[in-house]
């Protein structure tokens, strides 16, 4: 009963986690902050469309999803000098939910200058820096930073002090009282626990593509040692990936791709992430245990979800001081949910493996089953606004996670259902569980690949 509650648990965080998801996902804005010449300054990288086009980005994964998505969309094809007067325009609105406070007292934010990234793809996140400062009056020691939930999470870095402050400041939360002088540098274990959620969220419910992977490795074998072998494989490899790239030595990499051939080295990493996705899932299906090549494919490919990871991490902003701590505490996210989505897969399949395994319990299955799919129904009939536009256009669940989910939740209930009804057929749970899962998680996979290509090919 105890490994039953674990396992619901499980799957009611990666319900609730569930939203809708990615082409404008929602990235925090990183504040280099420095006291200069009796000036507090601040260097903010940040997606400035979404601020001006008012996305409260508190509430919102994905700005494809906001109500404000038509503006969002005007503002990210722009051209920089159109954006960039737009911006300079919404300041003073901006200036209003910001809060900066020195010894207590009350600062006056005021801009300086702003500089945006030229229009490229514009179904991905444009990024900016903009510059703003406070007079910070004689003699003061600490200062406070914050701004107002709806812009988001604010990555705050103070700048050229020892042991300087660093933050993840989100739903509007305040800095600590930061020293000017420095020494307020966060505490490893503060680090460590400010980044695993990062990990976490990178997984569940940000990271379809890894999720789609991790399920090609279970539906293998569900058996615990070839389950280990694969997964302790591929954390091994994306944590070499993930720690190289954060430590700067794949920086060879990105600059190669994107000065001999003008393609961000990124852009070269996701395709072949949707290939592994592909290649593992079609494995399955011809193969009925670990061929004797598929753990060095896997450790190639876990190399190269690592880079992918690196690449979201990057956004984030390490802070230098607690690097190792950040670090560990992402990838710690970043198993925690593998592991999360691989409890809730065994959660749907334990039954049918066991009735396939011999076990008598074929009316308790069924009745599981049963169960399940009606609470699956009921979960499409509560993001039953989704269902037209997806019916007419099916890829659109793979950008409606919720519904995916659903959709998934009454899938396996039905398949693993018809496993146990044909329990006397030699390896059901393989033929009509195993297989027709990794056959859509392959399907997804080359779709992604070729889209993914023919962005990267095209820069659209």
């Amino acid at each position: 009963m105890a490994f039953l509650r674990l396992l619901s648990s499980a799957l009611l965080i990666w319900f609730t986690t569930l939203s809708t998801a990615q082409a404008h996902e929602v990235i925090p804005a990183i504040a280099d902050m420095r006291a200069v010449e009796g000036e507090l300054r601040f260097e903010v990288r940040a997606n400035i469309e979404s601020f001006i086009a008012g996305v409260n980005l508190a509430e919102t994964e994905d700005i494809n999803d906001s109500d404000r998505a038509e503006i969002y969309d005007r503002l990210r094809a722009l051209p920089p000098a159109e954006l960039a007067a737009q911006f300079e325009a919404f300041w003073p609105q901006m200036a209003q939910g910001i809060t900066l406070t020195a010894d207590g007292m009350p600062l006056v934010p005021t801009f300086g200058s702003v500089a945006v990234d030229p229009v490229g793809n514009v179904e991905v996140v444009r990024f900016s820096v903009f510059e703003f400062s406070a007079e910070l009056p004689a003699g003061v020691a600490t200062v406070q930073v914050g701004w107002a939930p709806e812009f988001g999470v604010l990555v705050l870095r103070q700048m050229d002090v020892p042991l300087p402050y660093d933050g993840y400041l989100a739903g509007g939360a305040l800095s600590d009282q930061i020293s000017l002088a420095g020494g307020g540098q966060t505490t490893w274990w503060v680090t460590f626990a400010n980044y695993t959620p990062v990990g976490f969220d990178h997984i569940v419910p940000k990271g379809l593509d890894h999720i789609l992977f991790v399920l090609g490795l279970f539906f293998l074998a569900a058996r615990f040692r070839p389950l280990l072998l694969q997964v302790s494989l591929f954390t091994l490899a994306h944590t070499i990936t993930l720690a190289a790239a954060a430590l700067g030595y794949t920086d060879f990499a990105d600059e190669f791709t994107q000065n001999a051939f003008g393609i961000a080295f990124i852009d070269i990493v996701e395709p072949l992430i949707a290939l592994s996705i592909a290649y593992v899932a079609i494995e399955n299906i011809f193969t009925r245990g670990i061929s004797p090549w598929r753990p060095f494919v896997i450790f190639i490919f876990g190399l190269l979800h690592g880079l992918g990871f690196a690449s979201v991490l990057a956004e984030f902003g390490l802070p230098e001081e607690t690097f190792v701590a950040a670090l560990i505490g992402f990838n710690v996210g970043v198993e925690v949910g593998q592991l999360a989505v691989i409890a809730v897969m065994f959660f749907f399949v334990w039954q049918a493996l066991r009735i396939d395994r011999g076990a008598n319990d074929i009316t308790k299955g069924l009745v599981l089953y049963g169960v399940l799919a009606v609470v699956g129904v009921a979960l499409i009939a509560f993001d039953s606004a989704q269902i037209p536009a997806v019916l007419a256009s099916p890829l659109l669940l793979l950008d409606t996670p919720a519904l995916l989910f659903a959709v998934t939740f009454v899938a396996m209930a039905v398949l693993c259902s018809i496993s146990i009804v044909l329990r006397d057929r030699i390896d059901a749970y393989r033929l009509f569980v195993a297989v027709p899962a990794s056959v859509v998680i392959a399907a997804i996979g080359l779709y992604w690949f070729i889209e993914r290509s023919y962005g990267t090919l095209t820069g659209i």
